[in-house]
């Protein structure tokens, strides 16, 4: 849904109005499962992607927070081992979430499976195109994830300040954080979402041949054609997406790191 609402230039038969009439209508008139489409590659790369992505959060916020704050939680190193994080993350899911599964999104798309999107995408871009949005991502995703990392951390200070296991709270703080930082970043969204499927109607209207890259030359793009209203497209879609998708996240991630660091302790 996010996917589609932020083209900047639809087909007819794919302009919504809001999410829930644009659901309606993909299902009722694409299928059921529609929706769905690009799941498999997204947790494909979800796995290794998050794995480091965790481990280096914990380990940095640990360290920094020795050096910044000793013995307490310091907002600063939070923020930091965020972005650092999102780095070894980017570098996994950028060709298999932002690049493939974005293109087998798109309205009308050509492409029929992930294996023929990857092998067409290589074939007419080059390997390239699997990283043309990665500095872009990361330019969204740093503020992202340092925005989302502070407002957990502050959260969890206010609903559970001993930092014990608590379900309620660790949702409650990754919902409320992961609608901060999607609200915030959403222009940086839509930009990538333009590099990603480099929608072909739109950038012709222009008369921009070629492929479209670049964060500046992508901002250029989306006031071009929506003015500052474009920079902001999705972004209902993109709140609703991002609150349970991080509540999920660190309600999931609380809980093992729960039960693991239990079973140490016994063990000891």
């Amino acid at each position: 849904l996010q996917t589609r609402m932020q083209s900047l230039q639809p087909d007819p038969k794919a302009q919504y109005r809001g999410v829930y009439e644009a659901l309606k209508k993909m299902v009722l008139t694409e299928g059921f499962w529609r929706p769905l489409r690009g799941i498999d590659v997204t947790m494909l790369g979800a796995g290794p992607a998050h794995a480091l992505y965790f481990a280096c959060y914990e380990k940095m916020k640990k360290s920094l927070s020795d050096v910044f704050q000793p013995g307490g939680n310091s907002h600063l190193a939070n923020g930091i081992a965020g972005s650092v994080a999102t780095l070894l993350h980017d570098a996994v899911m950028n060709p298999a979430e932002a690049v493939v599964k974005q293109r087998l999104q798109m309205f009308n798309s050509p492409y029929t499976s992930v294996l023929g999107c990857v092998r067409a995408v290589h074939r007419t871009e080059g390997f390239g195109a699997f990283y043309r949005s990665y500095t872009t991502q990361l330019t969204m995703n740093v503020p992202f994830q340092a925005i989302h990392f502070i407002t957990y951390e502050l959260m969890q200070e206010h609903l559970n300040p001993q930092r014990q296991y608590h379900p309620q709270s660790h949702i409650v703080a990754g919902a409320v954080a992961g609608a901060v930082a999607a609200a915030a970043t959403t222009p940086l969204d839509v930009c990538k979402t333009l590099l990603n499927t480099q929608e072909n109607t739109a950038l012709s209207s222009l008369k921009i041949r070629g492929h479209l890259s670049g964060m500046a030359n992508a901002f250029s793009t989306v006031y071009q054609l929506g003015g500052v209203p474009g920079f902001f497209k999705g972004v209902q879609a993109r709140v609703i997406y991002q609150m349970p998708s991080t509540a999920i996240a660190w309600s999931v991630y609380e809980f093992f790191k729960y039960v693991l660091t239990k079973r140490a302790l016994e063990k000891k």
